[in-house]
């Protein structure tokens, strides 16, 4: 192993350079303190993401495919989800998920942080949205997110950008809502809608979830870390951490990691700062096992691992006789309904879910998707049936509050394991009964919405498999050191320093995307940080 000299001790080692690593060293990099980030993955350059080439899709099926799995980069590490119903998607690399995500961007709403107060299900939050709020605000402005103001399903909050165009799929989708007098409103998007901070407008290729290369969608690797590293933040790429050692006092002390050579390195710091998501933090934590912490750093609630949360996802699916030039646009970004979003007593189930309007796929995924299910054959009548759908369809993706269970689990595998030897995660999660209902109500509420809109055929997916992208409640926040894995500012309550500010944090899901989340509670975390400094391991 290197020695600890070779880089020499940094006061917070940062661990992942995604949605929640990239804010909170940007924050702390105001302190001066000597700062480091390891990531596994690399630079993404914008010139080789697929949409520079004329094969941008077929590359949505190997080396850009969301699940870590298929793609099989050497940047990747596999993941066992046989045990699960829900496959786990996400990006390893600057920017994290956020080069592949799909940029909706809802925040959680005020009741999401009091569930058990409100409905009587799981537990409340250690903070709320009121607290969150500057936060969600400086969030929004360093990513650069367009929206428009009036929401009447969130208290006020205001836009740095005007809203994207909701163009003729969600035109189309509002008249079905409009006519059974439901709520609809354009959705937030982290994605710029006219120049801004040096970056040009999103062009509407409709090309989101393979990488933008007009820099238009904001990801982490184009917003916060040019600022972060002008700052001084260091980000050291292609370094995969196995563990997180500890001194003779119980205080983390830094993190063994293999270089992209696969030669083994010790870094020492002072801080230790957990930003891997819900199931990447829980790996490195569980694989960190010592004299003092046999099940796993931090971990003397027995709680790392458990409690995942991903949001179940139902899709209804229509085919209009008008072309609604559906594959133009942020694929995710249009209009949203958060009528059903609430607990509602007459329903069979608590809590809600998010009506999320995308819009349609392109060409090469249209073909082979409708060859899948019957609807547009291969040889003979193929162009007449293509044209038929292509650019006719919108869809209603139902984003379902998944409530925490303790044996929804991220567990180590105790055969897999990735290029340098480190344990792979394994999963191991059912959908609720609650889901269940959740989705199966879902289905029915969508398919109205798109007879009342004109849709002339309509089919749902119950259950979509390739879904994980929300990783969530693996190290939860709580008050009580029994029943929570860090306190109501991401320190834990074993290891006075470290911190975890990921999505592992979350207590209960709400039913929205969760990455304005995310975001908002690692700039709290850091600021929180920043206000302790001088008795911040008391």
């Amino acid at each position: 192993m290197e020695n600890a000299s070779d880089h020499g001790p940094v006061d917070v080692l940062i661990i992942g350079a995604g949605a929640s690593g990239s804010a909170v060293a940007w924050s702390l990099s105001d302190t001066r303190m000597r700062i480091l980030c390891l990531e596994q993955g690399d630079w993404m350059k914008s010139s080789k993401y697929p949409t520079t080439t004329n094969n941008w899709e077929a590359q949505q099926f190997g080396a850009f495919n969301i699940d870590p799995n298929v793609r099989g980069l050497d940047t990747d590490y596999p993941i066992n989800g046989d045990a699960s119903p829900i496959d786990v998607v996400n990006f390893n690399g600057v920017g994290g998920s956020t080069v592949l995500y799909a940029a909706h961007f809802p925040r959680l709403h005020p009741s999401d942080f009091k569930v058990k107060t409100l409905d009587g299900v799981a537990d409340d939050w250690p903070v709320d949205y009121e607290q969150l709020e500057p936060y969600f605000v400086e969030n929004d402005r360093m990513m650069g997110v367009s929206g428009l103001t009036g929401d009447p399903m969130y208290p006020p909050k205001k836009m740095p950008l005007p809203p994207l165009p909701i163009g003729l799929v969600g035109e189309t989708m509002a008249k079905g809502y409009n006519k059974l007098g439901w709520h609809w409103w354009p959705s937030d998007g982290a994605v710029i809608s006219q120049p801004y901070e040096g970056r040009d407008k999103c062009l509407n290729l409709g090309t989101c979830m393979s990488g933008c290369a007009q820099g238009g969608k904001s990801s982490t690797d184009i917003t916060y870390w040019p600022q972060a590293i002008r700052s001084g933040v260091e980000l050291r790429t292609r370094c995969r951490v196995r563990d997180i050692t500890l001194n003779s006092d119980g205080m983390a002390d830094g993190a063994i990691y293999y270089d992209a050579d696969g030669n083994e390195h010790f870094q020492k710091a002072e801080i230790v700062i957990m930003a891997c998501n819900g199931v990447g933090t829980p790996r490195i934590l569980l694989n960190s096992k010592s004299g003092q912490f046999p099940d796993g750093l931090a971990n003397r609630s027995g709680l790392v691992g458990k409690n995942l949360m991903f949001h179940p996802i139902s899709v209804v699916r229509g085919v209009f006789e008008e072309r609604l030039d559906s594959h133009k646009g942020p694929p995710a970004c249009c209009i949203i309904s958060k009528e059903f979003y609430e607990t509602d007593p007459d329903r069979d189930f608590v809590r809600g879910y998010n009506m999320q309007i995308s819009r349609g796929p392109g060409p090469l995924t249209m073909a082979l998707r409708g060859h899948a299910s019957g609807d547009i054959p291969w040889g003979p009548g193929h162009h007449e049936a293509f044209r038929e759908q292509f650019d006719h369809i919108a869809s209603i993706v139902n984003v379902c509050e998944d409530l925490p269970e303790e044996s929804n689990t991220v567990t180590l595998d105790p055969q897999l394991t990735d290029s340098n030897g480190i344990p792979a995660p394994k999963i191991t999660y059912r959908i609720s009964e609650n889901s269940r209902r959740m989705l199966a109500h879902g289905l029915a509420r969508g398919r109205e919405v798109m007879q009342a809109a004109g849709a002339k055929q309509v089919d749902t997916v119950d259950l979509l498999r390739p879904a994980g992208w929300h990783l969530l409640g693996t190290a939860r926040m709580g008050n009580e050191p029994e029943t929570s894995v860090v306190n109501s500012w991401g320190r834990s309550h074993d290891v006075k320093n470290l911190f975890v500010v990921d999505g592992s944090i979350f207590v209960t899901s709400g039913g929205v995307n969760p990455t304005s989340t995310i975001q908002a509670l690692a700039l709290y975390i850091a600021d929180t940080m920043k206000k302790n400094l001088a008795n911040l391991f008391d």
